[in-house]
């Protein structure tokens, strides 16, 4: 994911996160941070420090530029520690500077942006050092939380992973429904190819395959980019890999965790893609406290 080209999207996305927290969707109460314009008198200036309090890798601190410079633009921060950064418990990521009231209208949006992505980087790069060595690289999906996958998949890059397509717009995938619903492997990829043709189109196209009789009608056909072996052994996998001989890119996917994708990546596909990136990666504690 180059994240310039997503910067719009990322923008929208805050200033809903910022709207959320500050403004009334039934426009009955005026919007703010009431507990802190209460509490607070106009323009009395502080500090805070981003307190690391897990070991991990540590995401977002872009996104908390972002947040931070939205809701103030005079916010000034003080960075020790970039994105990408090994953090152990206590490490201070950064100082926040300027007014009570936008450090405090920041801090949760800036925790929980920071938290999500910190903790997907962190499961990233424990799968990504799984596979050291074996030249097979690391694929996220398109199991992300609704409206936040720019983030996470962000969050993926900063972890050593490798972003697979974005959407549904950016790269055909003919998995099993398609197959079945075409009628089978051959029919399925014909009719991409007749598409992208017809549409002017110039999409890679990868298609999963569940058996190697499968993988042999695809190498039969052609017209593909990558096939993908799904709910494959690690047996499997590497009949598969020396069938395919370098004519197509191979993936893995399916039933795939932290203690046995090292045997899978031994059989030397080129990427295994792995969904727990992003739906079952626990969320990492930091907290932004003043001093």
């Amino acid at each position: 994911m180059n994240v310039s080209h997503y910067r719009s999207q990322i923008d929208h996305i805050i200033d809903l996160a910022i709207a959320e927290d500050i403004k009334d969707p039934l426009n009955i109460i005026p919007k703010g941070d009431h507990s802190a314009l209460a509490c607070f008198p106009q323009g009395r200036q502080t500090r805070a420090k981003l307190i690391c309090k897990a070991e991990g890798i540590l995401a977002g601190v872009a996104v908390a530029e972002i947040v931070a410079h939205k809701i103030d633009p005079r916010l000034r921060f003080e960075i020790f520690m970039y994105d990408c950064a090994v953090m152990q418990k206590g490490d201070i990521a950064f100082h926040l500077h300027g007014e009570e009231k936008s450090i405090l209208q920041a801090e949760r949006l800036i925790l929980n942006f920071m938290q999500r992505m910190s903790g997907i980087a962190t499961n990233t790069a424990r799968y990504v050092k799984a596979v050291e060595g074996t030249g097979t690289r690391i694929l996220d999906t398109r199991k992300t939380t609704p409206g936040l996958r720019a983030f996470e998949k962000w969050a993926v890059q900063i972890g050593g992973g490798v972003n697979y397509r974005f959407g549904l717009y950016d790269m055909i995938m003919l998995k099993d429904n398609h197959v079945d619903f075409c009628g089978g492997i051959s029919q399925a990829i014909l009719a991409t190819k007749k598409y992208k043709e017809d549409k002017g189109l110039d999409l890679r196209v990868t298609i999963e395959t569940r058996s190697l009789d499968e993988i042999r009608e695809v190498l039969n056909t052609g017209h593909v980019n990558r096939i993908m072996f799904d709910n494959f052994t690690p047996e499997m996998v590497s009949q598969a890999v020396e069938l395919v001989a370098h004519r197509y890119e191979t993936e893995v996917s399916g039933g795939i965790n932290l203690d046995n994708i090292r045997s899978y990546a031994k059989a030397r596909p080129d990427f295994i893609s792995v969904g727990a990136l992003t739906h079952s990666s626990l969320s990492l504690d930091l907290s932004l406290k003043s001093f």
